[in-house]
């Protein structure tokens, strides 16, 4: 089952990226769950490498390379990348830039489930 994920929130300031991401790290544990994520808007930020925040603090860099170890794949809207001033190499090496709204078209249409966030 493929299920995709649709993450539009900035990565710090509301728990709706967070718990997202919490979701999407769960389910790629599961067997037989492909997950992706697909980050869009402010989501981008959360595909950003090295993140430095506070101790304990948590880092959706790497629960996102928790997704991609897992078989799941992380795409980011190249438009939103752009107007953000962030270029590839600032993209945790988990995640891809997507150049059209035509590669989401093609994951929503090839997924079972499709969550927004």
């Amino acid at each position: 089952m493929t299920t995709l994920m649709i993450i539009n929130g900035a990565a710090y300031g509301q728990d709706t990226t967070y718990n997202a991401l919490g979701l999407a790290v769960a389910l790629s544990k599961r067997d037989g769950v492909t997950v992706q994520v697909f980050l869009m808007g402010d989501g981008v930020t959360a595909a950003m490498d090295g993140q430095k925040t506070p101790d304990g603090y948590y880092k959706l860099d790497k629960m996102l390379s928790a997704v991609a170890a897992h078989g799941g794949r992380i795409g980011c809207c190249g438009t939103c990348m752009d107007a953000r001033g962030i270029t590839d190499a600032l993209l945790t090496g988990a995640a891809k830039r997507s150049t059209t709204m035509e590669d989401l078209a093609d994951w929503i249409l090839a997924a079972e489930k499709v969550l927004v966030f």
